[in-house]
């Protein structure tokens, strides 16, 4: 059941509490994504990375604070509407019929007055980012940036304001070549990259909102047979509290008074409500069905099961290293190199170099740092994955994030829950083998009729059978249910009894024969079977399960061919899941587990070297979701698992994993590809900006080259990138 169906389940006198949203709690400590080592008082940018740190611990509370991104997205916006008219204007030589006052003094002016906004405001944050990690000594992408942008803005507005300290020899057409729309649309491309991030950032910390949101804002609290409404806050350990149908349990705790059925599938998995009997034990968050029931509380606040998944799931998705950290590493060995090469052109054309020696020097410095600007490896990584994040949309494949486009490709152990992941999440009857004196539909006709005075979880499912079939369902008197055993009723067959085998036993029904032969091959199947007596002899079973989808056996063949161990954890009983896994060939099963477990458990897969896909689709699996490498949530499920995972399949069908397997090679692929096209540019262009072939042929590379070298490195790039549309997956 999703959030929004559980949610409209639920009756509360009092109008609903206004959405709870997440806040640092006081004195938290900040840190890096990729940093964990970075801890802060308070928050900031990563002096590593420059990624900003986040909160290591949350709470609900007051508003999120979402200015850096309301921020990032007005200088965006801002910085795109100024940039465009100084893209077509410095691009208006290519086009023959364009006016030649484009090309003119007016439009240089013009693209120095917008592109400075764009460069000094848009961009400052990246200039500083850049600065800080010249100062800190941990050189990355945000270095780069500030070098390229600054370099091809600055030398651009000197050779505007300042024309006569250039050479002429540099000139063209009796002017010099400025850069103003390559400064331009480096910064707004950085600054599409820095809103993509907040905002996946902005839905991480919504899927531990919703998973806040599933506790009621108030317990009803009994005291000396009086009851009131209290905060959630206000209640402790040991306090009696009442749960009314269609309200969710408060608190963890145990039913003291009052019998009922509970949906525990947010927990467990198990797609079928749980009775619960004096005693038995209640989860924080799970939604009660059908009986009025007092219980005693016994872990509250940061205890309960759902604020210890809150937990795992906050650090789960904080642990995740995003795919920069390539891009970084590279950039760690590339900006020195490039530095050091920019510094030794000047200083060979400085002592050594023909007159004006100052001239030649700066502008050949300036020609290996423009051809070595990090637009094309800027746009390596992002174009690929926004290409590729496209078509895997149009296949259905919603991927969140780039780590989980990237991880995908390495994935060696798939992890799959059960129910609703590798079956349908919706139980109903799959067989009915009536004795010869009555026919199956009348047998289904019958024990419907009976069962809809039922509060046992397998009765809605036969109701609902006989309903699908268009049969009448005739009046019934004198029911009766026994708690753990069956129902009975008096029907115009006589007296009806349906439930376990041990009840009709102990009720004298002895003769089923054959029919106890095909039960028992049923159950070893996974399914659950009811058995029927009309009077005092044997009349028929009926077997409800969790279907298998379809799509799930051809699924599983092919994930085992792409070399994937394939691991079925779910809360779901035994038996029932050692029958799914027998019917799609999975070898290792572990059933029963909890939420926690399987959070454990994938870290111990992980810890044992796998790199770990979990596939699953309830509010239970979200920890284990977040804790895999790559979680993959069905898009039937619940909106916590989807807002856990990084990606999600829109048809829920497990086919949509094997796509996004080909698609992430596709990517990474690609994404190689792409970096070997911007370092080959650079490589190329680096010495021959330098001035290698100057003492030879006399030729020096003119910024302008330099320019067009670079402009060509990103052509390629987007073009490569491009092809993604095509891959077939």
């Amino acid at each position: 059941m999703s959030t929004e169906e559980e949610n409209s389940c639920c009756h509360h006198d009092t109008a609903p509490p206004p959405a709870t949203i997440l806040t640092p709690a006081p004195g938290t400590i900040y840190t890096c994504p990729m940093h964990p080592e970075i801890e802060r008082d308070g928050p900031g940018d990563c002096p590593i990375c420059g990624m900003a740190l986040e909160p290591k611990t949350i709470s609900a509370a007051s508003p999120e604070d979402d200015s850096e991104l309301t921020d990032m997205t007005r200088r965006l916006w801002i910085a795109a509407a100024l940039t465009l008219p100084v893209f077509l204007l410095a691009m208006s030589h290519l086009f023959p019929k364009a006016p030649p006052s484009l090309s003119g003094n007016a439009s240089r002016w013009i693209q120095f007055a917008l592109s400075t906004p764009v460069v000094l405001w848009a961009g400052w944050p990246f200039f500083k980012r850049g600065w800080r990690s010249i100062q800190t000594h941990n050189l990355n992408m945000f270095t780069l940036i500030a070098i390229g942008v600054g370099v091809a803005y600055f030398y651009s507005a000197v050779a505007m304001v300042f024309p006569d300290v250039f050479p002429a020899s540099i000139t063209h057409h009796g002017k010099i070549g400025i850069y103003f729309e390559a400064a331009a649309m480096i910064t707004v491309l950085v600054l599409v990259g820095q809103v993509l991030e907040l905002r996946a950032r902005g839905r991480t910390g919504h899927a531990i909102r919703r998973l806040l949101d599933l506790t009621p804002p108030v317990a009803r609290l009994v005291t000396n047979g009086d009851e009131r409404e209290v905060p959630l806050s206000e209640v402790k350990r040991g306090d009696h509290l009442r749960v009314r149908p269609g309200e969710k349990v408060p608190v963890d705790g145990k039913v003291i008074h009052g019998r009922t059925t509970i949906d525990e599938s947010m927990i467990t998995g198990e797609a079928l409500p749980v009775e619960k009997n004096p005693g038995q034990k209640v989860i924080g968050g799970t939604l009660n069905n059908t009986g009025s029931i007092v219980m005693e509380a016994e872990r509250v606040g940061q205890e309960t099961v759902l604020s210890q998944i809150v937990q795992m799931v906050s650090e789960a998705q904080r642990s995740r290293a995003p795919i920069q950290r390539l891009a970084d590493k590279v950039a760690g060995y590339f900006v020195p190199a490039v530095l050091l090469a920019a510094l030794l052109t000047f200083a060979g054309w400085f002592w050594v170099g023909p007159e004006p020696r100052l001239a030649h020097a700066i502008v050949n410095a300036v020609a290996v740092l423009i051809i070595a600007c990090p637009c094309a490896l800027g746009l390596a990584t992002p174009m690929s994955i926004m290409v590729g994040v496209g078509r895997g949309a149009h296949s259905g494949i919603l991927i969140k994030n780039a780590s989980a486009l990237e991880l995908m490709e390495k994935v060696t152990t798939l992890v799959v829950d059960k129910t609703g992941t590798l079956t349908e999440g919706k139980p109903r009857v799959t067989k009915v083998f009536a004795a010869p004196q009555i026919s199956e539909e009348d047998l289904l006709g019958l024990v419907a009729a009976v069962e809809q005075q039922s509060e046992h979880p397998l009765a809605a499912a036969i109701v609902a059978a006989a309903k699908a079939k268009n049969l009448s369902l005739e009046k019934i008197s004198d029911f009766v249910s026994t708690t753990g055993g069956g129902v009975g009723a008096t029907t115009s067959w006589g007296r009806v009894l349906t439930g376990k085998l041990a009840f009709l036993r102990e009720n004298g029904v002895v003769d089923f024969g054959d029919l106890e032969t095909r039960a028992a091959t049923l159950q070893a199947e996974g399914q659950t079977v009811m058995f029927i007596a009309i009077g005092d002899h044997a009349a028929g079973i009926i077997a409800v399960a969790d279907p298998i989808k379809k799509s799930t056996p051809d699924a599983t063949r092919e994930l085992r061919r792409l070399g994937l161990k394939v691991i079925m954890l779910t809360g779901d009983n035994e038996l029932t899941a050692r029958g799914v896994a027998k019917n799609l060939g999975i070898d290792q099963v572990e059933a029963g587990v909890a939420p926690r477990d399987k959070h454990e458990r994938i870290k111990q897969l992980r810890g044992g070297k796998a790199v770990v896909a979990m596939a699953g689709d309830g509010i239970n699996d979200a920890p284990a979701l977040a804790a895999a490498d790559v979680g993959i949530a069905m898009g039937t499920g619940a909106d916590v698992a989807m807002e856990s995972a990084g990606i999600t399949l829109v048809k829920g069908d497990l086919n949509g994993i094997v796509k996004a397997i080909h698609l992430s090679r596709a990517v990474m692929r690609n994404i190689r590809q792409n970096l070997f096209f911007a370092f080959f540019y650079n490589a190329l262009g680096i010495p021959i900006a330098a001035g290698l072939l100057y003492p030879f042929f006399g030729w020096l590379l003119s910024p302008i080259i330099a320019g067009t070298a670079m402009s060509l490195s990103s052509v390629s790039v987007i073009a490569n990138a491009l092809r993604l549309q095509r891959v077939r997956l």
